[in-house]
This record gives C-alpha cells, structure tokens and sequence, in this order.
C-alpha cells in the first residue's frame, strides 16, 4: 500500500486502506454509525462485520468544527472517515508502527504548532514571582499552578518553584 511521510513515519491514508479492504475482504463490510452530532461536535463509530455479520473491528473518531479550515465545511466527513481509518488500522490494515491515520498526526502536529504560536507567554516580572512565592509559603500553591501557563519563567525562577 502507498504511504505517506509525516515527521519521518510512514503512515498508510484511508483512502489505501479502504481500497486494500474492498479487495481483498469479499463480502465483509464496513457500517458507520453516528454517536453524537451537533452544530459543533461529531463523534462515530465504525464497525467491520464479516461475512457473517459479526463485528471483528471498531474505530471511534471525534471531530470539532472549529478545529481546521476543512472542518469549517467537512467535520462530519472528516469524522467517518478518521473512524474508517481507525476500524481499519484496528483490523490490522496499513498499520506497521501507529493506529493514528497520517490526517490525525498531521492534524495533531497543525494543531500543537498553531497553538504554539498563538500563546504568547509573557515574561514572569520579580514582583509577580514574588508574589507567588509568597502565595506558595501561604499555602495557595493551586492559585499559583493554575497561573504559571501565562507565564515564560527563567531556569531560575523554575527551580525554585520545584524546590517549594
């Protein structure tokens, strides 16, 4: 089956591992079933049932229409297909090293780097890192954790959050 290269992997798309499946499984078939949808939200199940009709694989997938331009449009289709994908991979097809379909690491690496370069950290000043230091000597570290995302800290300024 053809492959693709993301970040050095190999991954077989959908498209291939359908194509294999419809070839070489003669009367076996592929059902998908809707578990949620909404305005923004798709969640499916796909099952492969033998040529008895019992079910020998699944695959789940969520998709979110905000998550990416096509999604916008297709988030349900992105849906059933990634579910595809994983009933396939599930049933052993187009898999050597990862169950991921080459769209969900190539989406989940788009993802991490938008998300990278839209949280812009702002420098943790002295005054504030004090200021959590003493929060932390109060006994409120939890206010302090759930503030240090904002935050790019020195080297420093994490050792002695860690040593607390």
């Amino acid at each position: 089956m053809k492959t693709i290269n993301i970040k050095g992997k190999e991954y077989v798309e959908v498209n291939e591992r359908l194509k294999y499946f419809r070839a070489n499984f003669k009367g076996f078939s592929l059902e998908t079933s809707i578990i949620e949808l909404d305005s923004e939200n798709c969640v499916m199940k796909a099952q492969i049932k033998n040529d008895q009709g019992m079910t020998v694989a699944t695959g789940h997938a969520q998709e979110i229409k905000s998550s990416s331009f096509i999604n916008k449009t297709s988030f349900v289709e992105n849906c059933e297909t990634s579910a595809w994908g994983r009933a396939l991979a599930n049933f052993g097809i187009g898999i050597d090293s990862s169950v991921a379909s080459a769209d969900e690491v190539d989406m989940a690496i788009k993802v991490s780097k938008t998300k990278e370069k839209t949280v812009k950290k702002e420098k943790l000043t002295k005054t504030k890192f004090d200021a959590m230091l003493e929060f932390i000597s109060q006994g409120k570290e939890e206010a302090v954790i759930n503030n240090l995302s904002k935050y790019e800290l020195t080297k420093t300024q994490q050792e002695k959050i860690k040593t607390l």
